[in-house]
């Protein structure tokens, strides 16, 4: 399912895709600089608290770096979102397939699973619009067998996370803003 073309995949071309966008008060520097501070994701995102730069077996590394080819460890995930999980929180082991600093966009691909069970890819974009302000757009597109039991069971916490990762970025990314101004 991963993108040849290096744009974001067509919810078409999976079992079913989650997405979120929001307008943000903030240049796309700014944004970028939370979205890609991870060890901050525990101070603003109820969703993805934690994501790492690991090795195959997902043992921390020490030069956490984000770089194309690198494996992320994400957990905890917290479906429904939230500060303070009462639930078993879940988690992803992907392989990030884009960093474009330039752009201002990421993504990677699930690798935990076969293809064939579940293939999942995410997609996130900062677009500058008019104003000095910033667009946050993002998509995870989930195929294979087992994506027809995560949308039944986790699709509307899946969606629930993805607007609380959103509405958490531009908090945050405003609130920095603001402070430097």
């Amino acid at each position: 399912m991963a993108s040849t073309t290096g744009l974001p995949p067509l919810s078409s071309k999976g079992v079913f895709s989650v997405s979120s966008s929001c307008l943000i008060n903030a240049p796309r520097e700014v944004v970028w600089e939370v979205l890609m501070d991870w060890k901050s994701y525990k101070e603003w995102n109820p969703f993805v608290r934690d994501q790492r730069i690991t090795d195959a077996r997902k043992n921390h590394l020490p030069d956490e770096t984000p770089r194309e080819g690198c494996y992320l460890y994400i957990h905890p995930v917290n479906i429904p979102p939230s500060f303070n999980s009462k639930w078993l929180p879940g988690s992803a082991f992907e392989r990030i397939t884009e960093l474009d600093h330039e752009n201002y966009r990421t993504a990677w691909v699930n690798i935990e699973m076969p293809h064939w069970l579940l293939t999942a890819e995410r997609w996130q974009a900062l677009i500058e619009v008019e104003g000095g302000k910033t667009r946050y757009e993002t998509i995870e597109v989930f195929g294979g067998l087992l994506a027809y039991l995560i949308r039944t069971f986790v699709g509307n916490g899946l969606r629930k996370g993805f607007v609380a990762m959103a509405e958490g970025l531009k908090s945050k990314a405003e609130e920095r803003y603001e402070g430097h101004t």
